[in-house]
């Protein structure tokens, strides 16, 4: 019995660990698959609603295609260069580029003031967020009939109050004050950004602004030295999305068109004519499929482009805890 013990004992953990490893091998494969497995909803998705999607209106973007007839061909590069040559194309551009130059800035700006605002310990803080919140979770459909019925000038209310003072009735929703409308419109829904620049500035220490205060710094100075460099990084999350959002404003402006039927963007006023607006015209109004196409495809450069120049100069703007290096 003696003798036979030392080799039992040295085989017994050979064999545990030869099953060890089995079932390590064999959970490893089953984890893979399962990772996969759950994952492969989102790449259906992706593949099917976005990478196909693009390739197609890639493709299409080189043709003649007006969505009916079977009657297309290739043109090359013929809806490229009536589009660079298109004048109505341009305003449309330089219009949507305008207003991202004044709702992004602004939002951000705007959000981040109620944030700091709301940050404070004040007598039911919570109600008042909610109510500053609430507007960027209503649908855009509704908002945009809300504002509609606000600006109208026959049964307006904002008419109805300037008419004490002797103002005249304004038609709000024509050329030029319709963009303004716009404006007010996507500024309504200041919550959203709020609520993240909030959330950026209650990540913050308060250690930090402490110790600037000992160091003799006033509210302004802490603010500028230690919160905004440290809310940096959201502050460009909010610039981002914002810019992609704007230049991508298509809803609001038809919504807003005053008409007696079936909006087009035929009826959209002058001011309102943006990127968007005219691709939709394109698509729609004048079945020029392959037109549209390419407009969709310059716009999305366009994206890309100023999303890649952002992101190089937020090295010189956006300061991050850690070297994004390590």
């Amino acid at each position: 019995m003696d003798a036979l013990t030392p080799p039992q004992m040295t085989e017994a953990p050979d064999k545990i660990r030869q099953k060890t490893g089995t079932r390590r091998r064999r959970w490893s494969r089953y984890s893979s698959q399962t990772f996969y497995l759950f994952i492969s909803p989102w790449i259906i998705g992706a593949l099917a609603l976005t990478l196909i999607p693009l390739l197609y209106a890639l493709v299409v973007s080189f043709t003649n295609f007006d969505g009916i007839s079977t009657h297309w061909h290739f043109i090359g590069l013929a809806n490229y260069q009536e589009l660079i040559q298109n004048s109505t194309t341009w305003y449309s551009l330089s219009r949507t580029l305008l207003y991202c130059v004044i709702t992004v800035p602004v939002s951000v700006a705007g959000g981040l003031g109620l944030a700091i605002l709301l940050n404070q310990r004040l007598i039911a803080v919570g109600f008042f967020r909610t109510i500053f919140y609430l507007p960027s979770v209503v649908p855009v459909v509704a908002s945009a009939i809300m504002w509609k019925l606000i600006f109208d000038r026959d049964a307006g209310a904002l008419n109805a109050i300037l008419e004490p003072f002797g103002a005249p009735a304004f038609t709000w929703l024509m050329d030029p004050y319709v963009f303004y409308v716009l404006v007010i419109l996507t500024l309504w829904g200041l919550g959203g950004g709020m609520i993240i620049s909030l959330a950026g500035l209650q990540g913050i220490p308060n250690e930090l602004r402490e110790a600037a205060s000992i160091d003799g710094a006033n509210a302004w100075q802490a603010f500028r030295n230690v919160t905004l460099p440290l809310l940096s990084p959201v502050l460009f999350f909010e610039v981002i999305t914002g810019m992609i959002a704007a230049l991508q404003t298509f809803i609001q402006p038809l919504l807003l068109a005053e008409t007696n039927g079936t909006t087009t963007a035929g009826s959209v006023p002058v001011s309102n004519y943006l990127y968007m607006v005219n691709v939709y015209d394109q698509f729609f109004d004048n079945q020029r499929f392959g037109y549209g196409s390419a407009m969709l495809w310059i716009l999305f450069i366009v994206i890309l482009a100023i999303t890649l120049l952002m992101f190089r100069s937020s090295a010189f703007w956006v300061y991050y805890e850690v070297d994004r290096d390590e």
